[in-house]
């Protein structure tokens, strides 16, 4: 059987580099092994590790409505979850607490926008800039801190300032107070999701984070309930490297994914998944600067976080291809040791997903077809269609 990159660069290969194409068999494979971890437990898709409006469609189907195993979106801007809603998608949560006034005031002037998007808050100054907007009616959920505290060490990354139960309380009290509906929590432990397992120490961090979220969520949630009268409609918790263990909670009510659809470079080292990259991209091999040497146009497609070797690109093919030491990945240029003809092109992937939509505008969407492997859609990313949501 060809891999995914087989069929990717036969099917482009009267295409001029660079590109970016996406395996759709892969992808399938990605989301129904998703479906498979999560074990029932309703998905929802985090658009920013997707980035293209066509993929969202593939996996939510026309309209973005979704079905009982995968629903919803997690945006990460409000004007991107206003457009989502304006094609067609009824179910939108805040990944992020927004203090986008125009987009706020938008928003409360939308009644099917109103029912569909629900803001994230871990503070009262972002409920009072919302109804200050003009969106004081909209549905809400608490952002809470999911983070692994170990003495004087903080795991995990700095979101909410909520801890916790006697912390979420006040914030709920305001926000009812003031006419919001709070309709759940969520809860990210990106120590056990964003990190892959051949970290040093990290299984302890995850065993022990988990751990604390089994109480945790349960009892954020009845307090809400307690404050609002209804049982909390969102309990979020997870990400795609976490799907299994988060879904495992009978308080989680829904399991965030998205870079499990593409599997990026970072995912490569998880071991509670096969990872299964769908999505790669293919730069020209322009000079030969020297013996063993080859620059490719383009490149520096540098992902975010802390800055490191983790963070470029992954070549995926000649996978011997290294980066030299004072370069890098460079802005319009990149020298690498191993050699491509010139005029020949070389294969990689972004360390993570979404990101690398950011570069391109199309996606060249490949399927196996009778005739072989075949480029049988061009799915325009969030570029292409003009959007730039931050």
């Amino acid at each position: 059987m060809p891999s995914a990159l087989d069929s990717v660069e036969a099917a482009t290969a009267e295409l001029d580099a660079p590109l970016a194409a996406l395996h759709l068999p892969t992808l399938r494979a990605n989301l129904a092994d998703l479906r498979r971890r999560a074990g029932g437990t309703r998905i929802r898709v985090a658009s920013k590790s997707v980035r293209a409006r066509g993929v969202l469609e593939e996996v939510l189907g026309p309209g973005l409505r979704g079905d009982d195993s995968v629903r919803g979106i997690m945006a990460y801007s409000l004007a991107e979850a206003l457009w989502l809603v304006g094609r067609g998608c009824q179910d939108v949560l805040m990944g992020y607490p927004t203090v986008d006034r125009g987009a706020l005031s938008e928003l409360g002037a939308d009644p099917v926008a109103l029912a569909a998007v629900t803001l994230m808050v871990d503070d009262v100054r972002q409920l009072e800039i919302a109804r200050a907007a003009g969106a004081g009616g909209a549905r809400v959920c608490v952002d809470v801190d999911a983070s692994l505290k170990l003495g004087p060490l903080h795991l995990g990354v700095r979101r909410s300032p909520l801890r916790g139960p006697a912390d979420v309380e006040p914030l709920v009290r305001r926000a009812v107070g003031m006419g919001f509906r709070v309709v759940g929590a969520m809860f990210y432990e990106a120590q056990v999701a964003g990190v892959p397992d051949d970290v040093r120490g990290i299984g302890l961090v995850k065993k022990l984070s988990m751990r604390r979220l089994l109480g945790l969520r349960e009892a954020v949630a009845s307090t809400i309930a307690d404050l609002t009268g209804e049982q909390p409609e969102i309990v979020n918790s997870g990400g795609s490297g976490s799907v299994a263990e988060s879904a495992a909670d009978p308080a989680v009510t829904e399991v965030t994914a998205g870079s499990g659809l593409y599997v990026p470079g970072l995912f490569d080292h998880y071991r509670s998944f096969t990872p299964r990259p769908s999505l790669f991209f293919a730069l020209p091999a322009v000079r030969t600067p020297a013996r063993g040497h080859t620059t490719f146009l383009y490149g520096g497609y540098v992902a975010s976080g802390v800055p490191g070797p983790d963070r470029l690109p992954v070549p995926a093919r000649p996978p011997e291809l290294r980066y030299l030491g004072r370069e890098g990945a460079g802005e319009v240029q990149t020298p690498i040791r191993g050699e491509v003809p010139i005029g020949g092109r070389a294969w990689w992937r972004h360390a993570k997903a979404g990101e690398l939509c950011e570069r391109f505008d199309t996606l060249h969407v490949v399927d196996e077809t009778a005739e072989g492997p075949a480029v049988v859609d061009r799915w325009p990313t969030y570029r292409g269609e003009g959007k730039c949501f931050g």
